[in-house]
């Protein structure tokens, strides 16, 4: 069948499939038997190849150490392709299970770009986990900080901070204590 229109007689080619013959003006052809076919019947499941296995790609799971083995062939070189890679010392089974997020009923798996180290107690998180509030982080018990040691709100623990860094402690003189009301109160 010529493809195109009256117009132009070269534009488009119709599917090759039986009972399609759909005009297309961008066809795929197949590699394996040749034959052009519309955007529906490109694959070779589709239209029914001849010749299926031409440039076919399968990837086949070793069950003992979870590697990935491309293989470009009939199904029953498996079996071989298996054995071999067992045989060849790559087959590891300690490379099988994968680092989970240690996180209560997280099943997220640590890859490269999903984890993370928590700085306050270094452990390993998932990204979701990311937080100190989100992993239940074990800071220290005794904290050593003189504006964690220091109770009360903020503002209190900044000057604390700030005194010291000074070399005085600019905090506590000259302030009203807690007990009495501040003039102005930050909230």
């Amino acid at each position: 069948m010529a493809g195109g229109t009256e117009a132009f007689p070269d534009l488009g080619k119709h599917c090759q499939f039986s009972g399609c013959h759909q005009l297309d003006f961008l066809p795929f052809k197949c590699q394996a038997c040749h034959k052009v076919f519309c955007v529906e019947h490109r694959s070779c499941k589709s239209h029914e190849c001849p010749e299926p296995e031409h440039n076919s790609r399968k990837v086949i799971i070793c069950e003992i150490c979870s590697t990935s083995i491309e293989i470009t062939g009939k199904e029953d070189q498996e079996k071989m392709i298996l054995e071999k890679h067992e045989k060849s010392g790559n087959c590891d089974p300690r490379k099988k299970k994968k680092p989970t997020c240690p996180v209560k009923r997280c099943k997220e798996t640590l890859t490269f770009s999903n984890r993370t180290i928590c700085k306050t107690c270094r452990l390993e998180v998932c990204l979701k986990h990311r937080f100190p509030a989100d992993h239940a982080c074990k800071q220290a018990s005794s904290s050593t900080t003189p504006a964690a040691a220091a109770g009360g709100s903020w503002n209190e623990k900044f000057l604390v901070a700030f005194g010291l860094r000074n070399g005085k402690d600019c905090g506590k003189s000259g302030r009203p204590s807690s007990s009495t009301t501040p003039f102005l109160k930050a909230y």
